[in-house]
């Protein structure tokens, strides 16, 4: 997962909203979100090449997702898959302080990530590199490629626009939120992030979808909690060429 947009208590009728796109290369093998068979009380996708997954929720309403920190110069090349802190999470419904020092204690062991956890009106997110947890509170966030909020061109964009929706749609319509997903306007070379990657990939990596034949935005799911408590969960996946090819949508109660 490489970019959130979360909006805590901004709209009337649902007190959370996350909007993701999860970025990676189309030829790693994934299953499309649904109920696991061997856990059926978690709703995720799945990595089948590691196992994990980048975003996912349990019926207890505890939720999870994943973005990478991107700094090449400090990836390790015997790192475990991130991509497991998101589908423990889920497994073991930790209590968030549980959870944040088994990440203090075993960060070293992964690559740079942030992790999004808690309750769904809960919600922290701990950063491996500062090796802090920062509580959500009434707001709205960007969770792009480094720390939260953190001024690239296109988290600044998507926080502007879901900021704008909520303030001004008494009615939530989905599709407006998927086509803010779908955004593939790129920044201008002078306000590139530089992060340590060729200038092409800082190009072709600064809108909020991303198109390319070999690595682009793979789903863009929306979770939003209402205030019954209510979960909606709706997925599109797409192709290299930015064609949708899947859409699934599953709906319940937190317990």
């Amino acid at each position: 997962m490489c970019i959130l947009f979360i909006a805590v208590n901004q709209h009337p009728d649902y007190p959370l909203i996350v909007a993701a796109n999860r970025d990676e290369f189309f030829e790693r093998p994934t299953s499309e979100s649904c109920f696991w068979e061997e856990q059926p009380n978690i709703l995720a996708g799945k990595d089948l090449r590691a196992g994990g997954t980048w975003m996912g929720i349990n019926t207890q309403g505890k939720l999870a997702a994943l973005t990478n920190i991107r700094d090449p110069k400090r990836n390790l090349a015997n790192a475990v898959s991130r991509g497991e802190l998101v589908s423990q999470y889920l497994q073991h419904s930790p209590k968030s302080s549980a959870y944040l020092s088994k990440m203090l204690a075993d960060t070293e062991n992964y690559n740079g990530f942030n992790l999004l956890y808690g309750d769904w009106n809960n919600l922290h997110v701990f950063n491996n590199h500062t090796l802090k947890s920062e509580k959500l509170t009434t707001g709205v966030y960007g969770l792009s490629n480094a720390k939260l909020n953190t001024p690239w061109p296109k988290t600044l964009q998507g926080m502007a626009q879901l900021t704008e929706y909520c303030q001004n749609s008494r009615t939530l319509e989905v599709e407006s939120l998927f086509v803010l997903l779908k955004n593939q306007t790129k920044a201008q070379d002078d306000i590139l992030p530089q992060t340590g990657v060729p200038i092409e990939w800082e190009r072709k990596l600064s809108s909020i979808f991303i198109q390319s034949p070999e690595y682009g935005t793979r789903s863009s799911t929306l979770l939003l909690v209402d205030n019954q408590q209510h979960v909606s969960w709706q997925e599109r996946t797409f192709n290299s060429e930015a064609q949708c090819i899947a859409e699934n949508s599953y709906h319940f109660d937190i317990n």
